[in-house]
């Protein structure tokens, strides 16, 4: 058990980006069904526990909760749910990483969700038809975030042929126009909110693509938010203290500096020795007799 989790710590530190944001989807699945799990043993409705993660609707639920226009990018509750988002990522995640990096996926991952939160938000708010229903509808799963990296790709590369079961050869721009579409249709059906949250992700996913061609990166923000939060939690250089046997304080040195020392004072004691075996030990210098002194005393 413990070589399983040394390597699946491995490889989510040393995978690609596209790697880990798998690993996070499928832990954040796999913690909130054990934990749905105990409540409903306590009696407990894990609905509540839920609808903390979950994007709301209604604004003033979302204002109490903001935490959850990242979260809801992040889970799922049905196995099936989460497979073919994970599949969706796998295949379009390796095409955008061959004409982007791995920042860049990170970033139109986030940003795709962001989209598809402000799409779902405003679709729920503005539109009538929506009325009865914004306070008990709420936004999860990571479709709108693959959207973005979907369309992006097709963008980047919108001739990229991908093979499809039953369907053969097709190109990955009509592929990327064939899904938007169906989300255009869908806006009033039973899952209206995410298709409007598919349309959020893919809007970005262009906006993205367009200012990318005219050198803006919009991902850039986003991944320098997450370097300083990466940053929080990596663990510090560690530092050596030197005594300075000439003054009665203390120095924090680095490694380098440490070593660097090191070495030259082993050269000028070696210089030293040779000096004694040419010459004796009456040839020495008072300086070069306190080096010696000193250096034997930290033997």
């Amino acid at each position: 058990m413990s070589d399983f989790w040394a390597s699946l710590k491995r490889q989510c530190a040393e995978g690609s980006s596209m790697i880990r944001l798998l690993y996070i989807n499928v832990g954040v699945f796999i913690v909130l069904k054990l934990v749905s799990a105990c409540l409903v043993l306590f009696n407990v409705s894990p609905v509540v526990f839920q609808s903390y993660l979950e994007l709301p609707a209604s604004l003033p639920l979302l204002i109490r909760q903001p935490w959850t226009l990242v979260t809801y990018m992040f889970m799922h509750l049905q196995v099936f749910h989460l497979f073919f988002n994970m599949l969706c990522l796998y295949w379009f995640g390796r095409i955008f990483l061959e004409f982007h990096s791995q920042k860049q996926l990170v970033g139109v991952y986030i940003l795709g969700g962001l989209g598809g939160a402000l799409f779902f938000i405003l679709a729920y708010n503005l539109f009538p038809y929506f009325r009865g229903s914004v306070d008990t509808s709420f936004l999860l799963g990571a479709s709108a975030s693959i959207m973005g990296v979907i369309v992006s790709a097709a963008m980047a590369a919108p001739n990229y042929p991908v093979r499809l079961f039953l369907f053969g050869e097709l190109k990955l721009k009509y592929m990327a126009i064939v899904m938007v579409v169906i989300s255009m249709l869908g806006v009033t059906s039973g899952n209206a909110g995410g298709e409007f949250a598919h349309l959020g992700g893919a809007a970005i996913g262009y906006l993205y693509a367009t200012g990318l061609r005219r050198g803006k990166d919009m991902s850039r923000p986003v991944s320098k938010l997450m370097d300083k939060l990466a940053n929080l939690f990596r663990r510090r250089p560690k530092v050596k203290v030197y005594k300075d046997n000439r003054s009665k304080y203390h120095y924090a040195k680095s490694d380098a500096e440490y070593n660097q020392e090191k070495a030259a004072n082993n050269a000028a004691i070696d210089k030293i020795l040779d000096k004694i075996k040419r010459s004796g030990y009456a040839s020495l210098t008072a300086e070069e007799k306190r080096q010696l002194f000193d250096r034997s005393k930290n033997l």
